[in-house]
C-alpha cells in the first residue's frame, strides 16, 4: 500500500487516523446496541466515556436504524475524551464512522469503501479522505494529512485500506512514532 500494488486491480484508500476510543453500533433483530471495541455493551463499561457513547447512540436510534440492516455494525472513533491528541471539532458530533461490517459464518465482512460512504454520507461524519488510487508513501500521506488542517494539536497518523474488485483486502495504519498514548 505504500510502495507497489500487487497489480492494477489494487486500489489504495487513505484516511486520517483519529485518536479516540474504538466503538461500534450493532443492529441485531431491529434493536440497536452501542458496543465497546471488544463487543461488550457500552452502557455496562467501567469507563464513563463508553457509557456517554451509549447514551449518545440511544438518542439517535432512528439514525442508526436508517443506516444499519439487521446483523450489521458500524465501527468508529468516539472522541469525547482526549487520549493522546486534542481535537477542536467546533459543533461536530464526537463520533466518526470508518467501517460497516457484517458477520458471515466464518468471518467478519467489511463493506467496500464506496458502499460504506454511500450508506453514511450526510448522516454520520467520517475521517478525512486523503488519497484514493495507487500506493502512496507514508511521508506523502502524512504530508497531505498535515495540509488538511485537521483541528487538532498534532495529527496522529493515517489508515490505509487496500481493495480489489470491490472487496476489502486488508487495512493497516501508521501512527507517528513520537505520539504518546494517553498523555491527556
Amino acid at each position: 500500500c505504500t510502495v507497489k500494488a500487487r497489480d492494477s486491480r489494487d486500489v489504495v484508500i487513505v484516511q486520517e487516523k483519529l485518536d479516540g476510543s474504538n466503538v461500534g453500533v450493532a443492529n441485531i433483530g431491529g434493536v440497536i446496541y452501542p458496543l465497546t471495541r471488544s463487543g461488550y455493551l457500552a452502557i455496562e463499561s467501567n469507563y464513563e466515556q463508553h457509557r456517554l457513547f451509549a447514551c449518545w447512540v440511544m438518542d439517535r436510534i432512528d439514525l442508526f436504524l436508517g443506516i444499519l440492516r439487521d446483523g450489521e455494525r458500524i465501527c468508529g472513533e468516539w472522541l469525547a475524551q482526549a487520549h493522546g491528541t486534542k481535537y477542536d471539532f467546533c459543533g461536530l458530533e464526537p463520533f466518526f464512522a470508518f467501517d460497516i461490517m457484517i458477520e458471515i459464518p466464518t468471518e467478519s465482512y467489511r463493506f467496500p469503501f464506496e458502499t460504506f460512504i454511500s450508506r453514511v454520507s450526510g448522516k454520520i461524519q467520517t475521517p478525512n479522505l486523503l488519497h484514493v488510487g495507487s500506493p502512496i508513501s507514508v511521508d506523502r500521506a502524512m504530508g497531505i494529512h498535515e495540509q488538511k488542517k485537521v483541528p487538532c494539536d498534532q495529527v496522529e497518523g493515517v489508515v490505509y485500506r487496500v481493495e480489489r474488485d470491490g472487496e476489502v483486502g486488508f487495512l493497516c495504519k501508521y501512527v507517528r512514532p513520537d505520539k504518546v498514548d494517553g498523555k491527556y
